[in-house]
C-alpha cells in the first residue's frame, strides 16, 4: 500500500464505491467525501497527495472547490483532477481555468483513471528534485525544484498547468510549438484538450506574468514560442 492518499469527492455512490475500489486496488490509501464543503475541511485535517474531484455536487459545486484550493497558498500545490460528465467544451476550458490538473469525462474506464492519476502525481511538485537547475528568460526565474516563478524575484502565482507550459516553452527558447505538441509535452499523449483550452491557459499565465508576457510570442497558424 502506497504512502499516498487520494481524497475521492463524488456524491453517486455507485461511483464512490468504483473509484475507491480501482484505487485501493491501484496502492493508494483513499478517503470519500459527496460534499465539496467537507472535501475542503478533509483537506485541511488530512491533506491528501490528490484530489478526484466531480463538478456536480450538493452545496459547494467542484468548480468552486477547486477555485479554491488553487486560490491559497496552501492547498494550490495539491493536484486535482476533475471527474464529471460535463463534457462539453466550455466545461473542459471552465475546469482549466478553476485550475484542474487533468479533465476526465464520465462514463470512464478506471484503468485509465488509474494511470491518470499515477501520471498527475509523478509529474506533482513534490515528486521534482531539488537538484535541478533553474531556468532563467529575462527577469524570468522557474525554479523546477520548488515549482515556483519569479519576475524580477517576485512570486508568481501560478497553476500547476501555467507553470508547465512556461517551463515546456522554457525548456527551448526560440522553438515554436504547436498547441498539440503544448499538450503532448506537458500530459502526455491521447489527452482531450482542445486547442482553445491551450490559449485560455496562455492568457491567464501572461496575466500573471505581467510586463514579463512580452517574452511569450504568438505564433499565428502555428502556437506559441518563449523568445525571439
Amino acid at each position: 500500500m502506497s504512502d499516498e492518499l487520494i481524497l475521492v469527492v463524488e456524491d453517486e455512490e455507485d461511483i464512490q464505491e468504483l473509484l475507491e475500489y480501482t484505487l485501493v486496488n491501484a496502492g493508494y490509501r483513499v478517503d470519500v467525501t459527496e460534499r465539496g464543503e467537507e472535501a475542503l475541511t478533509l483537506v485541511d485535517e488530512h491533506p491528501p497527495s490528490l484530489m478526484v474531484l466531480d463538478l456536480m455536487l450538493p452545496g459547494l459545486d467542484g468548480l468552486e472547490v477547486c477555485r479554491r484550493l488553487k486560490g491559497s497558498d496552501l492547498t494550490r500545490e495539491l493536484p486535482v483532477i476533475v471527474l464529471t460528465a460535463k463534457g462539453e467544451e466550455e466545461d473542459v476550458i471552465a475546469g482549466f481555468e478553476a485550475g484542474a490538473d487533468d479533465y476526465i469525462t464520465k462514463p470512464f474506464s478506471p484503468k485509465v483513471l488509474a494511470a491518470r492519476v499515477a501520471a498527475v502525481l509523478r509529474r506533482s511538485p513534490a515528486s521534482r528534485p531539488d537538484a535541478e537547475g533553474a531556468l532563467n528568460y529575462g527577469e524570468i526565474r522557474i525554479h523546477p525544484g520548488r515549482h515556483e516563478v519569479t519576475v524580477d524575484g517576485r512570486l508568481a502565482n501560478l497553476t500547476h498547468t501555467e507553470f508547465r507550459i512556461l517551463h515546456f516553452l522554457a525548456s527551448r527558447p526560440g522553438w515554436v510549438f504547436s498547441r498539440t505538441q503544448i499538450v503532448r509535452g506537458i500530459h502526455g499523449e491521447d489527452y482531450p484538450v482542445t486547442g482553445r483550452s491551450v490559449d485560455v491557459q496562455v492568457a491567464s499565465l501572461r496575466k500573471k506574468l505581467g510586463e514579463a508576457s512580452r517574452h511569450i510570442t504568438t505564433v499565428r497558424g502555428v502556437g506559441y514560442k518563449l523568445g525571439e
